[in-house]
């Protein structure tokens, strides 16, 4: 069956391929994501972690409890391995022993196709405003600040948790964010509602990781977020 997805990935002997062009523009035209970790030309590009996640959810469906570990960055190149299993745990390979994602599932599953494309599409868009509308913030709080020079920022996990699975999909709505900061690094924790027909039926919670923290300087900061939107127009106009 046709998926938004098909554009963002390619099966190439039974091993799933994302070029830099895919995911970057994944990054940008789904998730609103323009973290410069994406771009194909990045010296450390990376496959966003929200297309694996929804790669994950077209292939094996949505379970009522899901938990999800980034072991490792997908760089340019690599090809995944989607193993056909209905265990409870599940890895996503190279097709040899590096490990990328790890996933956990539990309880009842759903594989409609409606519902899938749009709870993936709400939590990528949901996942990319986190810079600069919930970090800037976060960052202010606690005195410190992302390198601007390079803005290292990683996705860890997440998790989903649903009371029930809908019949359609879910809206996702952003409730409460916290930082923990140890030096130089800081564990960032977003989480979200799930609702359907007016009744909440699920939760969910995502854990990035940001190194290279220094104490924040205003000024800089205002040029970061005045330098990102910029890309997000620049973007934008680009035929």
């Amino acid at each position: 069956m046709p998926s938004y997805l098909d554009e963002f990935h390619a099966i190439d002997n039974g091993l799933v391929r994302v070029t830099p062009e895919q995911a970057s523009r994944f990054a940008k035209e789904v998730a609103g994501d323009f973290n410069p970790i994406h771009d194909p030309d990045a010296k450390r590009f990376c496959v966003p972690g929200d297309l694996l996640f929804c790669l994950v959810l077209a292939r094996y469906g949505v379970s009522a409890r899901m938990a999800f570990s980034f072991t490792n960055m997908v760089g340019a190149g690599v090809g995944l391995h989607f193993p056909a299993t209905d265990d409870a745990t599940l890895e996503i390979t190279d097709g040899g022993e590096r490990v990328y994602l790890r996933v956990e599932r539990d309880g009842e599953v759903s594989r409609d196709g409606a519902l899938l494309e749009g709870l993936t599409k709400q939590y990528a868009a949901f996942s990319g405003q986190n810079f600069p509308h919930v970090m800037v913030p976060l960052m202010k709080a606690q005195s410190i600040m992302v390198n601007p020079q390079r803005p290292l920022v990683f996705y860890e996990s997440m998790a989903l948790e649903f009371t029930r699975l809908p019949a359609e999909a879910p809206t996702l709505s952003f409730t409460d964010a916290t930082m923990a900061v140890n030096g130089k690094r800081g564990d960032v924790v977003l989480e979200f509602a799930l609702t359907a027909t007016g009744e909440k039926v699920g939760t969910g919670r995502k854990k990035l990781v940001i190194s290279g923290l220094r104490p924040f300087e205003q000024d800089v900061v205002d040029d970061l977020v005045s330098q990102y939107d910029g890309w997000k127009a620049a973007y934008r106009r680009y035929p």
